[in-house]
């Protein structure tokens, strides 16, 4: 599960999805994955902490050594290719803090608002960074209502695009 930091790029293969746990786009994006049958995993805090208590066994993730979310934050972006941001509009403080830290790895990263934007453009962008794995983050679901949903549709949809466009 875990990779190096200067992990490889491949242009083709399956897509692997991280993401933290955290209500909102996070869970989105896990639930997307889990429902498409693509690999998913990345860290959580110590405790599986999340605002709503613990994340779900059900998200196949391993626990930081610290119970902050800055460590589990860092530790997917770290082992990814790039970072997509779902959001709707509005980007907090923990997810200015993950684009952060992707722009200072080199990592590429793409701020999406879920409600406007297409599935397609993030496929698009998938496959022209030619992401294997890829970090999924956002706000949480307290601070964007109804986010979690929109992801996983939204998701669900790039998902297809992305697995047609790699089996040709």
């Amino acid at each position: 599960m875990v990779t190096q930091p200067g992990i490889a790029r491949r242009a083709a293969g399956s897509l692997f999805i991280v993401s933290g746990g955290q209500t909102g786009a996070d869970r989105g994006a896990l639930d997307a994955a889990l429902a498409a049958g693509i690999p998913c995993g990345g860290w959580c805090p110590r405790g599986r902490r999340a605002e709503d208590g613990t994340v779900p066994d059900r998200y196949p993730l391993r626990e930081t050594p610290a119970a902050e979310y800055p460590q589990r934050t860092a530790w997917n972006v770290r082992d990814s290719d790039g970072t997509a941001i779902l959001h709707q509009g509005r980007v907090d403080r923990g997810t200015a803090l993950t684009e952060r830290l992707a722009r200072r790895q080199g990592r590429p990263v793409l701020l999406l608002d879920v409600r406007s934007a297409r599935p397609a453009e993030l496929a698009a962008w998938i496959e022209k960074e030619r992401i294997a794995r890829l970090n999924v983050a956002g706000p949480r679901e307290s601070r964007a209502p109804g986010l979690q949903a929109l992801v996983t549709r939204f998701l669900r949809d790039a998902f297809v695009l992305v697995t047609d466009a790699r089996s040709r």
